[in-house]
């Protein structure tokens, strides 16, 4: 009688400890988090730029959209509503389609960290983003990340580059070789024209 007294309990402790032992498994730590709303204002972001072959874009209709969530974003970050990685790539995503250089740093700012929790894709954009800063500001980039075209008639070209930077440290932020850079530019200026021909026909 004693032991199926003792079998008991010790049966019934092993069933207390098994579910907690689940759930301190399933627990997942609050910086590995993904906030919905981030992730759903970066989705669109997205959306709003990769349109399908041959649709043009209304980029005043997604300036209005890309003002909108640069605030939200700005809203969230001041709520301290930033957890994981992903987080804070999202928002810096965002950022990056602002237009003051301020916003450009700040998303420089959050590329810092979201590759500091983990998150990979913020090695890019944290190379882009110190570059639309600096050319924003006057000064040339440093990755070669950016192109820009001074008349709409003309096909963007490579913006200056600084020499000084070179391709080891653009390829561990995953940037690809200035080589490679000049030519998709060569490569955006053959799409330019034959656009150009196509229109005169």
């Amino acid at each position: 009688m004693r032991f199926a007294s003792l079998y008991r309990r010790a049966i019934l402790a092993v069933a207390l400890a098994f579910p907690l032992s689940c759930q301190a498994d399933a627990a997942v730590p609050a910086s590995l988090l993904v906030n919905a709303e981030l992730a759903q204002l970066f989705a669109d972001d997205q959306a709003d730029r990769n349109v399908p072959p041959g649709t043009s874009i209304d980029w005043e209709l997604v300036g209005v959209r890309d003002d909108r969530r640069e605030a939200r974003v700005k809203a969230l970050l001041a709520a301290d509503a930033l957890r994981s990685g992903a987080d804070f790539y999202h928002a810096a995503m965002i950022l990056q389609h602002a237009d003051t250089p301020d916003d450009y740093l700040l998303a420089h700012d959050l590329c810092v960290i979201a590759i500091g929790k983990g998150e990979d894709r913020a090695r890019w954009l944290a190379a882009a983003s110190l570059d639309r800063f600096l050319i924003n500001v006057g000064r040339r980039q440093r990755f070669g990340t950016q192109y820009e075209s001074k008349r709409s008639y003309l096909p963007p070209r490579l913006a200056e580059v600084d020499p000084a930077v070179p391709d080891a440290l653009r390829r561990e932020m995953g940037v690809p070789s200035l080589a490679e850079a000049r030519e998709k530019e060569a490569t955006i200026a053959r799409a330019y024209e034959r656009r150009k021909a196509a229109l005169r026909k």
